[in-house]
């Protein structure tokens, strides 16, 4: 796997492009709520209420460190905190600049095997397990925002695309549990998809490695990601316990959301809100643009104006959220990848030496 200044480099124009493409949504929208008011009421934020914000986030990027940990105690990988919080940042830093947040997972399994010499398939259930644990809550969430958006006086057309998303999400969902428990099934799927492509991927790189050889990888990783997986998910104590430290971020997150709101000096009606930011994150999890911005700030800026919340607040309330949730964690990520990326570096060139 190639390191991170490469991923970098062969990327860059693309991410920038994604950004700006982003950057001039997100300042169209606020042409259209008011250039003005947005940034008068930026100006007289609570930064008390900010600093409380970003306390909120380190506290639940903490838990979510802790409940990675349980996780891969699991499977009898024992690794420092403060080496997994770095990790778990700059594979947060790897789902902010891709869009659809496809990036982090890969780059968490890629940084526990170049680190620690745990076997990648094994790091990937371990981060995988632990986006399961997140969808628990949310999926709770997303049922009870189908209900109630349906109710709202709403364009049909924003009824259907929320609803579609929350059943996609949901299927995705269940399509990795069954994956897990069906692996035969799951190996049977995924050879026949690499046969289909596996001639573009020959020329592409150039790889001599023959099809039954890809076929018995396939098969290796698939049988060691499902017995990892199972292992936790079956391990009672982590289950509770990671069902629990899901719901406690999930809420932790929600008040956050709603202190952005009181950072303003608005006091949003709270069932809405929690609606409105479910379907944020799902909106997020669209492969548009990284993280989704100014699409995300659009759409919540119509739907709270539902509940009578106007545009400027929303979308500075928005912004704020964006500054603490989004924009400070992938500027410390960045460090932390780049940081991981020299010391994997270092590694293969003195391969007796351990990052």
């Amino acid at each position: 796997m190639e390191d991170i200044y490469e991923t970098i480099r062969k990327h860059k124009w693309s991410i920038i492009g994604s950004f700006a493409l982003a950057f001039v949504i997100v300042f169209a929208i606020t042409i259209i709520v008011g250039l003005g008011d947005t940034i008068n009421i930026l100006m007289h934020v609570n930064w008390y209420l900010v600093l409380f914000n970003i306390i909120l986030e380190t506290a639940i990027y903490l838990i979510w460190t802790y409940r990675w940990k349980l996780i891969l105690s699991t499977v009898n990988e024992h690794i420092r905190f403060r080496s997994l919080l770095a990790m778990l940042l700059a594979s947060d830093f790897g789902n902010n600049v891709t869009p659809g947040a496809a990036g982090g997972e890969p780059l968490r399994a890629y940084l526990l095997t170049a680190t620690n010499d745990t076997p990648f398939e094994i790091g990937f259930a371990s981060a995988t397990a632990d986006r399961v644990f997140e969808f628990f809550p949310f999926i709770i969430i997303s049922i009870f925002a189908a209900i109630f958006i349906l109710g709202w006086n709403i364009p049909i057309y924003t009824k259907i695309i929320v609803s579609v998303m929350i059943l996609i999400s949901m299927f995705f969902f269940a399509i990795i549990l069954y994956a897990v428990y069906r692996k035969e099934i799951a190996q049977r799927v995924i050879i026949r998809i690499v046969k289909s492509v596996y001639p573009f991927f020959v020329k592409l790189t150039k790889s001599d490695m023959s099809l039954s050889r890809v076929n018995e990888k396939i098969i290796y990783y698939i049988n060691r990601f499902s017995t990892g997986f199972i292992q936790v998910i079956k391990n009672r104590k982590v289950f509770v316990i990671g069902f629990f430290l899901s719901f406690l971020m999930w809420g932790m997150d929600i008040v956050r959301m709603y202190v952005c709101f009181v950072t303003v000096g608005v006091y949003p009606p709270l069932i809405p809100l929690i609606i409105i930011y479910t379907i944020g994150i799902l909106i997020m999890l669209a492969p548009l643009l990284p993280g989704s911005w100014g699409i995300r700030e659009a759409i919540i800026v119509g739907l709270f104006a539902v509940v009578g919340v106007a545009g400027d607040v929303v979308l500075s309330a928005s912004l704020i959220d964006r500054f603490v949730s989004y924009i400070l964690p992938t500027i410390i990520g960045a460090i932390a990848a780049l940081y991981y990326g020299k010391r994997i570096k270092e590694s293969m060139k003195s391969p007796t030496s351990h990052p």
